[in-house]
């Protein structure tokens, strides 16, 4: 009850409401920034590694290679790759397995050129690729695939080229005549545009049937690697052995970790250095408690002197402005939250506010690899600011109100 009375004061009173509601501001907006940070990072991890297991192999299975002994030269294709294939299928855990062409060729539509990256696959293996087979974000008919080509929505873009119309694709490692090797050029028809959500892939990405591949980058017979799809991807280290006995002696495998390991581990450095750098903003809002009680003492010093002589105990007075400063700190924090969660809940629209107030250039793809600013909540991160914002607020509270509990009556009330 006094410490409600003392909050709620006016300055004439000898309160400090003021210095109350600074305080109270200060914890709401660093609790938000801190909420809101950490959903923007959680989320933004989130879809990243979504991008990549939805598109790209878990785990690639490649040869180390023999040298051909007509041309001299290191061949690291898989000429087994069917009885390859159909040994890691075997393993626990292994959902598909799918035989790949793999070459960078020069894409031409009219008079526009693009570089990009040619995946052989089978179709019955393209549909069960989620990002790329996506009914919601995809146009044509990916049922079509034998009869013609798929390609990414940046590659679309970059040629202008729609369903129905024809691309060519320009490989310099053509057919070998007695005059050398010429060129390879082959016309498809587009009957499927995908958008992966990540624009290096949807930039450069075409895939074509698996043995049309074949026969374009002359791997008849053969294959570049293989594609291993598992149910636990976040765990795919603990099955590179069991992945390298089944493919052979002369097998390598190469993990979603080890492509993008590197990315990720910066993405946890910074998210440790965001984390730090927002609790000190935390810690320097929840000065400003300490600042309001200081203040908050000094001005009730005589009451502290009358209660003290009215039987009230050091303990009960450290109670009341502990409660006074642990309060603000706790509608604070409460307030702040709220704000985070309303903040990732509706991210899309306050973006998009902010996108067109910015004339468009906030966000660019082909800098940060995903099309949009996701966020996404987690209780663990929500936890981790209430606490961090309430444990500073309760800290930085004990040390005015020990002021309070341990001054003297005596000399309160001298010059009263």
């Amino acid at each position: 009850m006094i410490a409600w009375r003392y909050l709620r004061a006016k300055r004439a009173e000898g309160g400090v409401s003021v210095m109350t509601w600074i305080s109270l501001v200060g914890i709401t907006l660093a609790v938000f920034a801190l909420v809101a940070t950490l959903a923007v990072r959680s989320g933004f991890r989130a879809e990243l590694v979504d991008t990549i297991l939805g598109s790209n192999a878990h785990v690639t299975v490649y040869s180390m290679g023999a040298v051909n002994e007509q041309t001299g030269r290191l061949d690291r294709t898989i000429a087994d790759y069917q009885d390859m294939a159909a040994r890691l299928r075997d393993i626990d855990g292994v959902t598909r397995v799918a035989p790949l062409i793999k070459g960078q060729v020069m894409a031409n539509a009219r008079e526009r050129n693009a570089g990009v990256q040619v995946f052989g696959i089978a179709p019955e293996d393209l549909a069960t690729i989620p990002r790329i087979a996506d009914p919601e974000t995809a146009r044509g008919d990916i049922g079509a695939f034998e009869q013609g080509i798929a390609i990414g929505s940046g590659v679309a873009r970059e040629l202008n080229v729609d369903l129905g119309d024809r691309i060519k694709l320009i490989s310099p490692n053509g057919i070998k005549t007695a005059f050398g090797t010429t060129p390879r050029i082959n016309a498809y028809e587009v009957v499927y545009i995908f958008s992966a959500g990540r624009y290096d892939i949807d930039q450069v990405r075409v895939y074509l049937p698996f043995e049309e591949a074949q026969g374009f980058f002359n791997r008849e017979g053969r294959a570049d690697e293989l594609e291993v799809m598992v149910t636990e991807p976040e765990r795919v280290e603990a099955m590179s052995d069991r992945l390298l006995g089944a493919a052979g002696d002369r097998a390598q495998v190469w993990t979603w970790r080890d492509a993008s390991g590197g990315y990720l581990r910066a993405l946890e450095v910074e998210d440790n250095v965001m984390f730090i750098i927002l609790s000190i903003l935390v810690l320097i809002a929840a000065m400003n408690i300490t600042s309001g009680l200081i203040m908050l003492v000094k001005n009730k010093g005589r009451d502290i002197g009358i209660l003290r002589t009215m039987g009230l105990t050091e303990g009960a007075v450290l109670r009341v402005f502990f409660i006074c400063g642990a309060f603000t700190g706790l509608i604070g924090t409460a307030a702040g939250v709220a704000l985070g969660c309303v903040f990732a809940i509706y991210i899309d629209p306050i973006f998009s506010f902010v996108n067109m107030m910015m004339g468009g250039q906030v966000w660019d793809p082909s800098i940060r690899g995903i099309y949009y600013l996701p966020a996404q909540l987690q209780l663990g991160d929500v936890m981790s600011a209430v606490t961090l914002s309430l444990g500073l607020s309760f800290v930085v509270t004990i040390f005015p109100a020990r002021r309070a509990a341990r001054m003297n009556p005596v000399e309160a009330l001298r010059y009263e």
